[in-house]
């Protein structure tokens, strides 16, 4: 998560649920939140399990054999159709293996996690020298690979199935009518963590636009309280994402910097132990910024490099 600025929160439109114990948000929807609490993922992971007689789970959450028996105790005799996957981080994917062992349902996802990077960011992984992936799922294998405008059945719902990157290459989203689950794209406490090559700043400008262009009533994230006001949240998303990359640029029009020079002169309020995750956002701001070709890396792009402004912009 990006953790130098976060929008009025959300989070005080609902209790903290107790891990384990569902939440119904609307008809056909439950929230079972996973017992992974911390400064990047809030109260935990949200799992959501969309459907009643049949169902699917969304996000199954932690390899944690406490949340397992949660979802096999609400899952009971209902047939589990689909197990989906967001992204393939620890605090998301993990459970999912597990949990399709004990109901036989398929893991479904975009598909292993260096699926879906542009090609700048699979060059960029090539060549080394980002640093990254942290929390990756390495092992992670889906049964079943899912794309944009694929659809799943759950008895008589149909998910949607958006392909949303920037948070992470092959990052899905799942829309139930006009409720979106939006993973770690939009979350209901905070801006989210970019990280490259993984996490990648124009991948993510374009899907929050796409997903504006929705006109969503409701989206329900990875982690935090439902969104309750997605056109807001994104138009939010939108504007702090800019206001990086002006305050990067901003601090470059005296002397090349590093990364982590950036990061101490833009976020001065933040906890210290978090700075090492918004050095990973300006990171990515300056990926882009130098293949805008706005902004030069000496002697070439990594996470040590030396950031100069180029003169012509």
């Amino acid at each position: 998560m990006d953790p130098s600025e976060r929008p009025r929160g959300e989070e005080e439109r609902m209790e903290r649920p107790d891990p384990g114990v569902p939440v119904e948000l609307e008809p056909g929807v439950r929230l079972v939140l996973a017992p992974n609490p911390s400064a990047m993922t809030l109260w935990g992971t949200n799992t959501y399990l969309v459907g009643t007689d049949e169902l699917a789970v969304i996000d199954p959450g932690p390899d944690d054999p406490a949340h397992l028996a949660a979802l096999l105790g609400l899952i009971g005799t209902a047939r589990l159709s689909a197990i989906l996957v967001t992204h393939a981080h620890r605090d998301h994917s993990p459970l999912a293996r597990r949990l399709a062992r004990e109901t036989g349902a398929p893991v479904c996802a975009f598909g292993p996690p260096e699926a879906g990077r542009s090609p700048v960011m699979a060059r960029l992984a090539a060549k080394g020298g980002l640093g990254g992936g942290e929390g990756v799922d390495e092992g992670f294998r889906p049964d079943r690979t899912l794309g944009e405008a694929d659809r799943i059945g759950v008895g008589d719902l149909r998910l949607g199935v958006l392909h949303t990157p920037g948070h992470f290459a092959g990052h899905l989203s799942f829309a139930l009518g006009d409720a979106v689950f939006s993973g770690d794209h939009v979350l209901g406490w905070a801006s989210t963590l970019v990280s490259p090559p993984d996490g990648d700043v124009a991948a993510f400008m374009a899907t929050s636009r796409r997903l504006r262009a929705r006109r969503s009533r409701v989206f329900y994230p990875g982690h935090g309280a439902p969104v309750r006001d997605p056109a807001g949240r994104l138009d939010w998303l939108i504007a702090h994402r800019r206001d990086r990359e002006a305050a990067i640029l901003d601090a470059l029009d005296d002397t090349p910097r590093s990364a982590a020079d950036l990061t101490a002169r833009i976020y001065t309020d933040i906890d210290p132990a978090m700075l090492p995750a918004a050095e990973r956002n300006v990171l990515a701001h300056l990926v882009d910024l130098v293949e805008q070709k706005r902004v030069r890396a000496e002697p070439t792009l990594s996470s040590a490099a030396r950031f100069r402004r180029r003169a012509d912009t």
